[in-house]
């Protein structure tokens, strides 16, 4: 496969309560390809075995591989695709650089203001009746400080984006951005 017909891998990464899941669908719908999104794939697993796991166990584990033998799968069958999580550094490195091999990888980094984030936060987990049923963090738990926020720092093309009301840069500069094989 030439560098020219290999797919993109369009990361969309933040941390909690960023935005990341609401630009990675308009990215999504705008390329036109599929969006794998972590906390989806997690939300699949809750819903067929009933169980959402504890933090770091091994349903968080088996997410995680999941996760990444999707975009990999998807990759090596040349299909561009948008990719969202709370990537952080030190988990996710190590699964996502190897994918340069096979894509154009594109990171597009959500930053926000950390007290903001976890307030955004706080409101979805207030307003979603079935929180609990995926998600292991309480109520009391979300209210605390935000924890800090490790992003993804690779060797490929990344795009700083302030979404904290309106997409800083613009969203027709962010497609342009998750667009560019160059």
């Amino acid at each position: 496969m030439s560098k020219q017909e290999l797919p993109s891998l369009v990361i969309v990464a933040g941390r909690p309560g960023a935005g990341k899941t609401t630009l990675a669908k308009k990215l999504a719908r705008d390329i036109h390809c599929p969006l794998v999104s972590r906390d989806a794939i997690k939300e699949g697993v809750v819903n067929t075995i009933g169980d959402k796991g504890e933090p770091g166990g091994p349903l968080t584990w088996r997410v995680y591989e999941t996760f990444f033998a999707n975009i990999e799968l998807l990759l090596r069958n040349q299909v561009t695709l948008v990719a969202e999580a709370a990537f952080q550094h030190k988990n996710w490195a190590p699964k996502l650089e190897p994918l340069a091999k096979v894509a154009h990888l594109r990171i597009v980094l959500c930053q926000i203001d950390p007290v903001l984030a976890n307030t955004r936060v706080q409101q979805r987990r207030e307003n979603d009746k079935s929180w609990d049923r995926f998600h292991n963090k309480t109520l009391d738990q979300v209210k605390q400080a935000p924890k800090a926020y490790d992003p993804p720092r690779l060797n490929h093309p990344t795009l700083a984006v302030d979404s904290s009301d309106q997409y800083n840069p613009n969203f027709k500069e962010i497609l342009a951005f998750a667009q560019s094989k160059t």
